[in-house]
């Protein structure tokens, strides 16, 4: 089975990132980092409230949401979480979707948080990093960040919708946004219709 880290920075977007995880908990395991500001553009933009008391009550809300129990959550000040070390094994990570705070964090190396020393760790061990970042229009300074990023070998994969598809309800946009981050990733899905199908 395979295994990712993923995490929900604090911007908008957060029903992508849902959508990706409702894919990758079909096959995968996934340790699930959110940072505390994410819980509420969650709760905001898809009534989802996945906030427990404790964070074992948290990776429970978060299971059955997904009614698997191959969820693992790590609290985003645990920096003893298995995650946090390159001697734990996983297939790569994915950040989606990723704040420019989060993106200027890993371009810089600076770990301030378990999101950032998860996605360091990545980068370090050569394992695939997938980051979604989640503004407009982009600065020089985000755009910097992510060429910086890209030069080693990151996916830069912004949620930017197609229409080649025919879209008819937003979840169709979704859904061809969480494709193409799979798809960055190297995942197998069919949560979209590809061009030429």
């Amino acid at each position: 089975m395979r295994r990712y880290v993923f995490a929900i920075s604090g911007a908008s977007g957060a029903a992508i990132g849902i959508r990706v995880l409702r894919e990758l908990m079909k096959s995968c395991e996934v340790y699930l980092v959110i940072s505390p500001q994410s819980f509420f553009i969650i709760r905001e933009e898809t009534g989802i409230d996945w906030l427990g008391k404790t964070d074992a009550m948290t990776q429970k809300n978060a299971r059955k949401t997904f009614g698997s129990d191959n969820l693992f959550f790590c609290n985003e000040h645990d920096m003893a979480a298995p995650v946090s070390s390159g001697s734990f094994k996983t297939d790569g990570m994915f950040i989606v979707p990723c704040s420019m705070k989060t993106l200027s964090g890993v371009a810089a190396g600076y770990t301030e948080n378990l999101i950032q020393r998860a996605a360091d760790v990545t980068i370090k061990e050569g394992r695939p990093l997938v980051l979604s970042p989640r503004e407009m229009p982009f600065s020089a300074i985000h755009l910097e960040n992510m060429l910086k990023l890209a030069r080693l070998g990151v996916k830069i994969a912004p949620p930017v919708p197609g229409f080649y598809n025919s879209p008819a309800t937003i979840e169709d946009l979704i859904d061809f946004m969480a494709g193409r981050i799979l798809d960055a990733m190297g995942c197998e899905h069919s949560v979209y219709r590809r061009w030429g199908s």
